[in-house]
């Protein structure tokens, strides 16, 4: 039926003694207004609704019996019955006091089915096409469903991709529908081209954004899928860019995404203009608010004369005052930029006025897009909720929290007038992305289990609820097992506090004389201080058998005693403080990462001590264009025992990451003589610089980097009671390594091989070359 005779029908049946002359599939009415207004019927007369039933359609009327209606009445009734979706005609007419409504019901969808689709399961399709069993069957809703489809297939590469539809008639207005999928072949990306860039290489540009070109990888990474959207958001990734690096009057002239038929490849091209790089001028406060002194802000500013612009600083700058003017009561205050340009000496001076902005709040917050995610998840990022007064950097750092979750593939926040000019109706609009993984890793431990192998299973939002979740199974050469369960609330009762658990479970019989068995567990709660400060609570919980395998003789007497003596517990609480600024978690070029932490153990269990360590790690970008990292670190810890001598396993040992070129638990004290056991120690400290840098003639999209490295530090002193044995490494000499490494960021995961060769070292130190695993740097 026609649009317009829809209406020319509904619109006729107004007339209680209007004159109407019909014809074929249209109509001319002549209508009296002032008729229409006061037309009254007494009782509705439902017609052709076998299945659906007279009052689901008398419920869709905006006309009630014993009250006047009018045109419009008649019009968003049609309207509102079509929108059903379950009617494919609709007519009303006015007989006497009765309203007839005669429609004609649509077939229903008996069963959806998808064909040709291997790429994507049916399970996924399903969940995004609306047409479903039970439902009307909608040509409308249906052309719908086909692009649905074709998006979920772009998404994948597939932008080639051919949907057609099947109905097969089952009689008694039932069908079946099959979405017919031709999938063709996966589009790729040939080349990214940058033009007009002179201060970064082509190379560096291609590093930044998040399309990369195709490689024999792609088809994991799904790096290289093409779309609109996702070439906007690399356009807006390459502003801010080369705004945090100075260049205030960079812009992007176009980009182009060329597409051959005959290769099925992309080339995209950003043509850009760099402008030139900018200094920070003169940074000033400026308040006009009574009671708000602008010399007391300044120290809230962290942008200075002198340092290279960047729009990141001076929106973090912006939103320090904005908290502090809102904290000393004055939550409409607006924080605002002014800049100044020096296009002599290439400076931005930068004036913050603070002033009483308008008075308005937040009428409500609209969540959309979010097929997956739940909208409390989204909603709990905000610092402000219906009815609060509206803060714009409340509304960046939101922003800044959501991009962070790594839940959504994209995060725009709009404003929109609310009911009343105080109202403001702020609109999320985001596109989840996949966040679960399957992850393969392997390391290897010279002398003791050999090559180490592990599968993991991870979910960073679990049932779209936000939560993360992890299972992992390993095994070893030398009948090693590992077993372990994370999973973590980021939000506990509502609040921003993130509580979990680790259970883990490992055996090993690498020991010619004892095999090894330990369960443990953790429950922690980890609570924001500021943005970049946290702290964790832990309760720690750990079993430890030591089963016999040879012959005890051939151990020393303190792991004579622990066979003798298993199982052993160990029971404590630990406070972690963590600090982190880094820009990246992955691959980071700029920031602090640090934690100190420290244990108490004797809440029963076999363990009395009080423990204190830490690690500091700084980044900095020696090399901007040729993306050369440095880094140096740090760490130490002590650990002193309760009245009574410590456990082997309650002191410290260093591991083959924290000075490389030796094995884990290679340093340090060890009883002396054949049984050479390692004891750990109760002080020890480390440092570390290193390098990494694009491996040269590599394609960068590879995520090859090649690293040198430079290790010291010892382990020390010995409060566990050797039982008569000697015990070697008391001291505090200085262990030292140099040494190189390649890095592969593959899609598993950061994989790391490095040789290390030992410049100081002690005889019975036990070394080791090569390492080999999952790169961890924190």
């Amino acid at each position: 039926m026609k649009a317009g005779s829809r209406f020319l029908n509904a619109v006729s049946a107004v007339a209680l003694s209007a004159g109407i002359v019909a014809s074929g599939a249209g109509a001319t009415v002549f209508v009296s207004a002032t008729t229409a207004e006061a037309a009254v019927i007494q009782r509705v007369d439902v017609r052709g609704a076998s299945r659906v039933g007279a009052e689901a359609v008398r419920s869709n009327l905006t006309i009630v019996p014993g009250k006047t209606f009018s045109n419009t009445d008649i019009d968003d009734s049609v309207k509102q019955l079509y929108d059903t979706g379950y009617f494919s005609d609709v007519k009303i007419s006015v007989s006497g006091s009765t309203l007839v409504v005669s429609v004609e019901e649509a077939q229903l969808v008996n069963q959806v089915v998808f064909n040709g689709n291997r790429k994507i399961k049916d399970d996924k399709l399903a969940a995004v096409v609306k047409t479903h069993a039970a439902g009307p069957y909608n040509e409308a809703q249906i052309q719908s469903d086909i692009q649905a489809i074709k998006d979920a297939y772009a998404a994948t590469g597939r932008s080639e991709v051919q949907v057609t539809t099947q109905v097969v008639p089952l009689g008694e207005g039932r069908v079946n529908l099959a979405f017919v999928v031709d999938e063709g072949d996966r589009t790729k990306i040939a080349a990214i081209n940058f033009v007009g860039n002179n201060a970064y290489s082509s190379g560096r540009l291609s590093s930044v954004i998040a399309t990369k070109r195709s490689n024999f990888l792609s088809f994991l990474t799904r790096k290289d899928v093409y779309s609109e959207d996702k070439l906007h958001a690399d356009e807006e990734t390459l502003r801010q860019f080369y705004y945090n690096r100075g260049y205030a009057d960079f812009r992007i002239i176009s980009s182009d995404a060329a597409f051959d038929e005959a290769t099925n490849k992309y080339t995209l091209t950003f043509n850009i203009e760099e402008g030139p790089r900018y200094n920070f001028g003169a940074v000033t406060v400026q308040s006009t608010v009574p009671g708000i002194d602008s010399t007391q802000l300044q120290g809230f500013v962290r942008t200075h004369e002198g340092q290279v612009y960047s729009a990141k600083e001076v929106q973090k700058s912006m939103e320090a005052i904005s908290d502090q003017v809102a904290s000393a009561g004055y939550p409409f205050a607006r924080v605002t930029p002014r800049g100044n340009r020096d296009l002599t000496n290439n400076t931005i001076g930068v004036e913050y006025l603070v002033d009483q902005g308008e008075r308005a709040y937040v009428e409500r917050i609209e969540i959309r897009g979010n097929s997956r995610t739940r909208d409390f998840v989204i909603r709990r990022e905000f610092d402000m909720s219906e009815g609060d007064a509206f803060n714009q950097q409340m509304i960046t750092r939101a922003k800044r929290r959501l991009e962070a979750l790594g839940y959504f593939s994209s995060v725009n926040i709009s404003t929109q007038p609310g009911s009343s000019p105080d109202r403001v109706v702020v609109v999320v609009d985001v596109q989840d992305q996949a966040t679960g993984s399957f992850g393969i890793g392997a390391g290897y431990a010279a002398g003791g289990d050999g090559l180490l192998l592990e599968a993991s299973v991870e979910e960073k939002n679990f049932l779209g609820r936000g939560q993360y979740i992890k299972i992992s199974a390993g095994g070893g050469q030398e009948g090693s097992q590992t077993y372990g369960l994370n999973f973590t609330e980021p939000y506990f009762l509502g609040y921003r506090l993130a509580v979990g658990f680790d259970l883990n479970h490992s055996q090993t019989s690498s020991n010619d004389n004892y095999d090894y068995e330990e369960n443990s567990g953790v429950l922690r709660a980890t609570a924001p201080i500021t943005e970049d400060l946290a702290t964790t609570f832990r309760y720690n919980y750990k079993q430890m058998k030591y089963d016999p395998s040879g012959s005890l003789s051939n151990l020393s007497a303190p792991y004579q005693n622990l066979v003798e003596n298993s199982p052993w517990v160990k029971s404590s609480v630990s406070q972690t403080l963590t600090y982190n600024t880094l820009d990246d978690m992955t691959l980071p070029r700029e920031g602090i990462y640090a934690s100190a932490t420290h244990e108490i153990a004797g809440l029963g269990g076999d363990s009395e001590f009080y423990k204190i360590y830490g690690k500091a790690r700084y980044f900095h970008l020696l090399a901007d264009d040729a993306d050369i990292i440095g880094s140096v670190s740090g760490s130490a810890g002590y650990v002193i025992g309760f009245n009574k001598n410590l456990n082997v396993f309650d002191q410290f040992t260093l591991t083959n990451g924290d000075i490389r070129g030796f094995e884990n638990k290679g340093i340090g004290p060890r009883i002396a003589g054949a049984n050479d056991d390692p004891l750990g120690g109760n002080t020890y400290f480390t440092v570390s610089a290193e390098a990494t840098f694009p491996l040269p003639a590599v394609p960068r999209d590879f995520g090859l980097r090649g690293a040198v490295f430079a290790d010291a530090g010892t382990l020390f002193g010995n409060d566990v009671d050797p039982r008569g044995d000697s015990v070697n490494g008391v001291d505090a000499s200085l262990r030292a390594s140099v040494g190189v490494g390649l890095m592969w960021a593959s899609p598993f995961g950061t994989l790391r091989v490095d040789y290390a060769i030992p410049v100081l070292k002690e005889d019975f130190d036990k070394t080791q070359h090569f390492k080999f695993g999952i790169n961890n740097q924190f």
